[in-house]
């Protein structure tokens, strides 16, 4: 190996590094919003990119209910039902998963641009 050939080999090392890094930024800048709904009405969409703790309310059925946000997840953290399933579903942070609390006629969805929505064989 020549001097050439070693400026050639370190140049496409650059290269393919430079490339794998944005590629790394740009997926972790993916649009991730949590959707919340209301007796089958959209009533507050929530970005889940931000950072932070973040607390909504929301008015349930039942009552006022307490949505918290943290690090691209979300959790009911406190609602009015008689078994409190709600708050017990505890966070999520998949597109898959969806906490339905049926007391208070609430259903929170994670809707992301880059994640796969479904898998057919």
């Amino acid at each position: 190996m020549n001097n050439s050939d070693l400026k050639l080999i370190g140049f496409i090392m650059l290269v393919v590094t430079i490339m794998f890094g944005l590629l790394l930024v740009f997926k972790n800048s993916s649009s991730k919003n949590a959707l919340v709904y209301y007796e089958d009405n959209l009533v507050l969409t929530i970005d889940l990119n931000l950072s932070g703790e973040h607390e909504y309310k929301v008015m349930g059925y039942n009552g006022e209910v307490i949505i918290k946000t943290k690090d691209s997840k979300i959790k009911v953290e406190e609602e009015n039902s008689p078994l409190n399933i709600c708050s017990k579903q505890g966070w999520i942070k998949n597109s898959y998963d969806v906490i339905v609390c049926l007391p208070n006629k609430i259903v929170i969805k994670i809707e992301d641009k880059e994640e796969i929505d479904t898998v057919v064989r």
